[in-house]
């Protein structure tokens, strides 16, 4: 079923002062959710909103928003890019790889912003990042070299020697992590396993497997399939004692053990600064899309001690967040 949701910031009239609110007209921003309509969505709607109300774009007095949630479904993502390039928007924001490549393909003038892409040169988004052409830009979410800190960083936690890494190829942009762990993973005495997966059946498959090797723990790749089936990977991740090193905070939240990322939060608000810009006349091909500056460790300690680790003190004091 299509949904449609118009956003209302209550209050926020209170804050627009009346003499720029009589010089801009009523502009449309499209919103294109790769999550589900849940509350982690809802929060990284509500950053990119509150991005946009500090730069006095307030909903029902100078913008109206227009959302659609994919939730991992490629075809309703498709289907929902075309909704919404057929509204003709003034600028459209784009939350993952799957959403962005989408709304690329459904228009090559509609200006578009993305937030949280991990390797948009390769996904064919944009041609550079310092020049990215067309009618896109944005903000990414990670580099390829993570890839390696990830390891290093499961290693230092449970001294693990065997890594499966769980991804969905149909959606994940794992093609741009895994060459640097294949680099990785021989210096610091880890093997990798690949474990592709498209389903609930095949995420509890891959886990029982990895399960039966001695010294086994699991990457989990950034993604919206993953994000969506977090509760089952790590649920049953912790059932067959199993350290997990994540991309985002919102798998450590939900039970992984350690995540190594960016902040998504960040990331939405920075969107609608671009979003803002290009509301009031420039062009994304003059926007260069921009890379994280700053990651951010979380640990779950409560994973932790289900696995019978102890971490050492040593990561806890890098730690910008310890869940206890």
């Amino acid at each position: 079923m299509r949904r449609r949701e118009f956003i209302t910031i209550a209050g926020a009239a209170a804050v627009w002062p009346l003499p720029a609110r009589a010089q801009q007209s009523m502009k449309r921003i499209a919103v294109l959710m790769g999550t589900a309509d849940d509350t982690e969505g809802k929060e990284r709607l509500a950053a990119f909103q509150q991005g946009l109300l500090e730069l006095n774009w307030v909903e029902g007095r100078n913008i109206r928003t227009e959302v659609r949630w994919g939730a991992g479904d490629a075809a309703r993502t498709r289907a929902f890019a075309t909704e919404l390039v057929g509204i003709a928007p003034d600028v459209i924001l784009a939350t993952n790889t799957p959403t962005a490549r989408s709304l690329k393909q459904a228009t090559q003038t509609i200006p578009i912003v993305f937030s949280g892409l991990a390797d948009p040169i390769t996904d064919g988004i944009v041609a550079s990042l310092s020049n990215p052409q067309g009618n896109i830009t944005g903000f990414t979410s990670f580099n390829n070299l993570i890839a390696g800190k990830w390891l290093q960083l499961l290693k230092e936690v449970s001294g693990i020697k065997h890594v499966s890494v769980i991804y969905n190829p149909d959606t994940a942009p794992y093609t741009i992590f895994l060459p640097v762990m294949q680099e990785v993973a021989p210096q610091i005495g880890i093997s990798l396993v690949h474990s592709p997966v498209r389903d609930k059946t095949a995420i509890e498959n891959a886990i029982d497997s990895a399960a039966g090797t001695a010294g086994a723990g699991l990457m989990i790749m950034p993604d919206v399939f993953t994000a969506l089936h977090r509760q089952t990977i790590f649920e049953r991740a912790i059932n067959r004692r199993l350290p997990t090193m994540c991309p985002l905070r919102l798998f450590t939240a939900a039970g992984g053990l350690m995540s190594y990322g960016s902040n998504v939060t960040s990331l939405m608000r920075q969107a609608a600064s671009y979003a803002d810009r290009i509301l009031r006349g420039e062009k994304p091909r003059d926007l260069p899309v921009q890379e994280p500056t700053k990651y951010d460790l979380i640990i779950n300690l409560k994973t932790a001690k289900a696995l019978g680790l102890d971490v050492p003190a040593t990561l806890l004091a890098q730690a910008d967040e310890v869940i206890e």
